[in-house]
């Protein structure tokens, strides 16, 4: 398997901005995936959307798309974060919405082999962006492997 068959996984909480880059530069990513619904934020720090997309750039010739496509709503993930549903509930209602939207048509595959899917979460066990990568993987019918970049 060459390095064009893998998706990659990264959440930016928990990293300082040097081992996040790092991180991304060693793996050779060519894109990062933005699967955020909140990448705004101000405690986003060096993660927020539009210095994040020209640190990429810069720092690593990687390209930047916001895919909201695969961002969950508000409400499941509100309850989710006020522990009014189980990570179980969640991941059933984030793969049910997902796939009402046909993400797997919606994101061309190319766009996906080599790049990587990014959220908060430092974990990727808890987190949308793993449920993504999987869900894509299955709709596909490929066998791309899934890293998930932590440090």
């Amino acid at each position: 398997m060459n390095d064009m068959e893998e998706i990659f996984t990264i959440g930016f909480t928990a990293k300082r901005a040097e081992d996040f880059f790092k991180l991304l530069i060693n793996k050779n990513v060519k894109t990062v995936l933005d699967v955020r619904l909140n990448n705004k934020s101000q405690l986003s720090g060096f993660a927020k959307k539009d210095d994040l997309r020209f640190f990429l750039r810069e720092f690593g010739g990687i390209a930047y798309i916001e895919a909201r496509d695969l961002a969950p709503e508000a409400e499941i993930l509100k309850r989710y974060q006020r522990k009014e549903i189980s990570w179980e509930e969640y991941a059933d209602r984030y793969l049910n919405l997902i796939s009402k939207r046909n993400v797997e048509r919606l994101i061309e595959k190319n766009q996906v082999i080599g790049s990587c899917l990014l959220c908060s979460e430092h974990l990727p066990h808890h987190c949308h962006r793993r449920l993504a990568a999987e869900y894509l993987n299955t709709q596909w019918g490929t066998a791309l492997k899934i890293t998930h970049l932590v440090k």
